[in-house]
């Protein structure tokens, strides 16, 4: 282990020390198996520049902060369309990510079924979550945190996503919600949650359903407007999204939105006063900058609705032109595309010829030539199924799958 230098070093030397090291890492613009942004405008950069120092839970000291935090909370809401009354605010927070507002969504749809259970005089140690086998790691670590069984649909060759059907057939007094993703992460689909939604309500089930929608909560409104997916279902209590992803804002921001407080239970939320007043906060942070929640500010007031829209029909476009690229090479299978979903492409080597490597050796040799494409296996129970994932940026233009292609080309005859 290096120990620390017992001598102070110059500025200069320290960052030429840094920069040497970071020579080393993927381009970011070629890392294309991340979902986050890696490419904002200089405006934007600045104003995270300029609020690097404010301390987001400070509302006292920052209140114009502490407003653009509510407006951003509001204008997402409505997105979604929370059925907001009058002039309430919605009802949600800013997150460092879906991982922590789907750990804050878990664990209010549990309190709120402890609370119910108690009401009733009946058990309440045996809480369970249902949802697909595609779901990220997150859904995993909230389910095994906080003691609730794990209850999976599993994918299959033929369906990448769940079965609204089995989804619902699992439910039982036990069950405190279930799981339903907007773009997964495996091939970018949208799940059915109109048809999960709408079987509750037909076998009059009162489970509330949340919504995963960390990728492609800001892609669906402006893609795809006539997919009811959010709070205009009556089964659906809770929406996350990720600002950091489609939200187009750089890593460390995300939202938890809740249909009402009624979803919300208030002994999670908890008061202090040790910041200059009294205030409330329900977030597994405390103290973090303000500069992610007023860049996506920006974002929101900079771009609007016609903005976004614009960007995300350019990454579909893009992900369209990757795809016919793709296909021409005679070489590859594509996967997505067929449904609606994310401005993703996934494909894996022609199933229909033989080759002397897989997709993970194409991979390293990718990796090799400074680009990342992930390869991985699809989701439990197919996972014989090995496949290639390209997340379709604000920075891959259509130079750049070009250039993708022919390196993939070169790849596979060095391959060979």
């Amino acid at each position: 282990m290096n120990s620390m230098p017992s001598e102070e070093t110059p500025p200069a030397n320290a960052l030429r020390a840094i920069q040497k090291q970071l020579a080393s890492d993927v381009v970011p613009a070629r890392n294309l198996g991340s979902f986050v942004t890696t490419q904002m405008e200089a405006e934007a950069e600045q104003v995270m520049i300029d609020a690097w120092n404010k301390n987001l839970i400070n509302y006292e000291s920052y209140p114009a902060t502490t407003d653009m935090h509510t407006r951003c909370l509001n204008m997402i809401a409505n997105l979604f369309h929370a059925p907001l009354q009058g002039s309430a605010d919605a009802v949600g927070t800013s997150t460092v990510g879906s991982s922590e507002a789907i750990l804050l969504a878990v664990l209010a749809m549990r309190k709120r079924w402890v609370a119910k259970r108690k009401g009733a005089g009946k058990d309440y140690s045996r809480p369970n979550l249902i949802m697909s086998s595609a779901v990220q790691v997150c859904w995993k670590k909230a389910a095994r945190y906080f003691d609730i069984e794990e209850r999976y649909i599993y994918c299959s060759k033929q369906r990448n996503t769940i079965d609204p059907q089995r989804a619902v057939d699992l439910v039982n007094e036990n069950t405190i919600g279930i799981c339903s993703i907007l773009g997964t992460t495996y091939t970018g689909e949208y799940e059915d949650t109109k048809a999960i939604n709408d079987l509750l309500v037909e076998r009059e089930l009162d489970v509330p359903i949340h919504v995963d929608a960390a990728s492609g909560g800001f892609v669906a409104p402006f893609l795809h407007p006539d997919l009811v997916w959010d709070f205009q279902l009556e089964q659906v209590a809770s929406i996350n999204v990720s600002g950091h992803k489609y939200g187009l804002v750089y890593a460390g921001i995300g939202w938890a939105i809740w249909r009402s407080a009624e979803y919300l239970p208030q002994d999670l939320i908890f008061k202090h006063h040790y910041l200059g007043t009294e205030q409330s906060s329900f977030n597994l942070n405390f103290s973090r900058s303000a500069s992610h929640v007023i860049c996506q500010y920006y974002n929101l007031i900079r771009l609007g609705k016609h903005g976004y829209r614009r960007i995300m029909t350019q990454l579909a476009d893009t992900a369209e032109y990757l795809t016919s690229n793709l296909e021409q090479t005679k070489c590859f299978e594509v996967m997505s595309g067929k449904a609606p979903g994310l401005p993703l492409v996934v494909f894996r080597l022609d199933p229909s010829q033989e080759y002397p490597f897989d997709e993970y050796a194409l991979a390293e040799e990718l990796l090799r030539n400074g680009w990342m494409v992930p390869a991985y296996t699809m989701a439990p129970h197919n996972e014989e199924s090995k496949i290639l994932r390209v997340v379709v940026r604000q920075d891959l233009s259509r130079l750049d799958c070009d250039a993708l292609v022919a390196t993939l080309r070169r790849a596979i005859h060095q391959l060979s």
